[in-house]
């Protein structure tokens, strides 16, 4: 029942905790640091109005229908509150998302606190947290409009402990718990859904994706905040015993957010890095620089089509962009040489794959892995192909996407050797060579690509 967090919270934008290694996290972090010192576009505002709107008064609703039998001193609502402003700030980046600890001060609070005041405590304690303990004060002010609807999930919970009673905390209370802690992640859903669909019109299942992670902290801290329950039952010490792990957490939590700095940072220069080896392909040979970013377009569509997921889609442009980066190495003649080669010329000429792999492997990380793709462009479906003569789905998904969209690129495109070949005789030799050259699927959904552009 912790406030946490993926596109719909503070910061407006999922926070992914795999920077450098999942393409759309790093898309979607990055998306969201550049958001942070702007104003909300006017759906993001109409949105957090929205959600904020009818949060304060369902909120207030519940106020005045619930009644509670509790009478805490202000001293203890004070500490839980200040508590959980400090919590709320602690933003530990796990998965596609980021949790935050409050639910080591929620637990406490619903078992301590009048149960009619816990949404509304919630909210302020998320809105003191934000105008005191701000992460950066580039952060622009607008973006406080967010805050109140951050505060749904305590909703449900609340509304379980009035269903159910007032509890003391005890091991009978737990089927309550989980019951709560159910709500709360219903409640945290759906107002995160309804907002990112309004605001970004991002697909509210897509979010779940995002939200797994941390409701796994949400499960994982609320055992913790229910012992601290146990062994505070005045509610003063509830916020001292908290407070250390909190801190801890505020220490691994920087850590983190350091080195996924720095994993972005890194996957910024692989793609630098690829864009610069592509431009070197280009300045080499006009000709294998244009068609390679032609195959880029044509690679990207074919792995739209075939539902390639984020990474894979990544690979596909580093792959197409790269595909002949080994063909530095291959002396001018021959790449241009108008008529047949030579046996002893093809097999010179045959050796870019593997060229193309050692020189993506001395750049290392991501662009290695990708070089061991470019090997492979020039496989067979058939296992006639070269270097390794893999066959089927031996061969990479990539590696296959990127063998069709290059050789129909070069066949729609002159050459030294020969003129460009009309569009319909080009996607009669792809359906000839499907299930022998290339991989049936990929060719199919080729053809489907360079039809519907041509319609």
């Amino acid at each position: 029942m912790s406030s946490t967090a993926v596109s719909g919270r503070s910061d407006s934008g999922p926070r992914p905790g795999s920077a450098g290694l999942d393409p759309e996290a790093d898309t979607l972090l990055a998306e969201s640091r550049e958001r942070r010192p702007l104003g909300l576009a006017r759906s993001e505002r109409f949105a957090s109005i929205l959600t904020g709107g009818s949060f304060l008064a369902a909120a207030a609703a519940f106020a005045v229908v619930v009644d509670s039998s509790r009478h805490p001193s202000p001293a203890t609502i004070l500490l839980l509150l200040a508590t959980y402003a400090v919590a709320a700030k602690v933003e530990f980046e796990i998965g596609a998302g980021f949790a935050v600890p409050t639910e080591l001060v929620l637990v406490p609070m619903i078992f301590l606190v009048p149960i009619d005041q816990v949404p509304l405590l919630v909210a302020a304690g998320l809105v003191i947290g934000e105008l005191t303990l701000r992460r950066s004060r580039r952060e622009h002010l607008e973006r406080l409009i967010v805050v109140p609807g951050n505060a749904w999930h305590a909703v449900g919970p609340a509304l379980v402990l009035a269903v159910a009673g007032e509890r003391s905390p005890s091991w009978s209370a737990i089927p309550v718990l989980l019951a709560a802690l159910a709500a709360q992640m219903a409640f945290d859903y759906a107002s995160s859904a309804l907002r990112e669909w309004i605001a970004f019109r991002l697909r509210p299942l897509s979010q779940l994706r995002f939200m797994g992670w941390v409701w796994m902290v949400d499960a994982a801290l609320a055992p913790i905040g229910l012992a601290v329950a146990f062994a505070a039952p005045n509610g003063v010490r509830a916020a001292v015993l908290v407070l250390p792990l909190v801190g801890l957490l505020a220490v691994f939590a920087r850590q983190r957010r350091v080195g996924i700095d720095r994993a972005l940072e890194l996957s910024h220069a692989y793609r630098g890095t690829a864009f610069l080896l592509g431009d070197v392909v280009e300045a080499d040979d006009s000709y294998t620089g244009a068609h390679c970013r032609d195959v880029v377009e044509l690679a990207l569509a074919v792995a739209d089509r075939l539902g390639v997921d984020a990474r894979g889609r990544r690979d596909a442009e580093f792959v197409a962009l790269l595909h002949d980066v080994g063909k530095v190495r291959i002396p001018k003649e021959l790449i241009n040489k108008p008529g047949a080669l030579t046996a002893e010329e093809r097999a010179l000429v045959e050796t870019h794959t593997t060229k193309g792999e050692d020189m993506l492997a001395q750049v290392g990380g991501l662009l290695g892995q990708v070089g061991r793709i470019v090997r492979s462009h020039h496989e067979r479906w058939d296992g006639k192909g070269y270097p390794d003569r893999l066959a089927g789905e031996q061969i990479p998904l990539i590696a296959r996407i990127v063998s069709c969209c290059d050789a129909f690129n070069a066949m729609t495109t002159d050459r030294p050797y020969r003129s460009a070949l009309p569009l319909e005789t080009a996607l009669a030799e792809l359906r000839e060579q499907s299930g022998a050259q290339f991989d049936p699927q990929v060719v199919t959904a080729l053809i489907d690509v360079v039809e519907n552009a041509s319609s």
